[in-house]
């Protein structure tokens, strides 16, 4: 299902602006039917360009909670936020320097829950936290795929979950398709069923969102 917040135009991307006329990354903003909506730039979002190269699964809705692993700054957390005005995105970051940006972010967008925590020890926030209709997760660590399992215990069943997998993170040396496949097994040995795989070229090199259901 594709929410209401979402729109396209000429094929790109646009979420409805919870906070008009603010940017958050100098995005381009504009009017559709007298609305403000702010282009998803691809190149710099994950879940974007999962859209973009034809990805089918997206369950955020109004009122959807999300789990977001690896927030950064909060440029995808901020369009998640544009969709899900109803519901709560608990945003995890452990960088001390894009944690401040998304600070500010959540300052204006009541629905942002900006945690600074490693995802690596999820009980820390798990009481905060509770549980969550989507997992999202953005790290580069060589430990990902381990890192959303130890999280899922967050997940509702029947939830679905998204690992933005970054092949050369976990071992640079080794053949991506190769990496995305041992993920894949990972995860279905951990109880997920994989419901979708794609690749992100060209906006991001050696990258692939896995997505599943718990």
């Amino acid at each position: 299902m594709i929410s209401s917040m979402l729109k396209w135009v000429d094929s790109k991307p646009y979420t409805r602006n919870l906070v008009p006329d603010d940017s958050t990354y100098w995005e381009v903003q504009r009017k559709i039917g007298g609305i403000e909506f702010r282009y998803w730039n691809p190149d710099k979002s994950k879940l974007s360009a999962f859209l973009m190269k034809g990805g089918k699964i997206f369950p955020f809705d109004l009122g959807s909670n999300i789990l977001y692993l690896g927030a950064a700054s909060g440029t995808t957390v901020g369009h998640i936020s544009d969709i899900c005005t109803d519901g709560r995105i608990f945003a995890v970051e452990v960088a001390k320097n894009p944690f401040r940006k998304l600070l500010n972010l959540a300052e204006k967008r009541p629905n942002i829950v900006p945690i600074l925590e490693d995802a690596n020890q999820p009980d820390i926030y798990s009481r905060l936290v509770g549980q969550v209709d989507i997992l999202y997760q953005d790290i580069a660590q060589r430990n990902q795929t381990d890192i959303f399992i130890k999280n899922a215990f967050m997940l509702k069943p029947g939830g679905t979950g998204y690992l933005m997998v970054k092949s050369r993170c976990i071992d640079v040396s080794a053949a991506p398709t190769k990496i995305f496949n041992e993920c894949r097994l990972e995860l279905e040995g951990a109880g997920f069923k994989v419901l979708e795989m794609i690749r992100l070229e060209p906006h991001e090199k050696d990258h692939m969102a896995i997505v599943v259901e718990k």
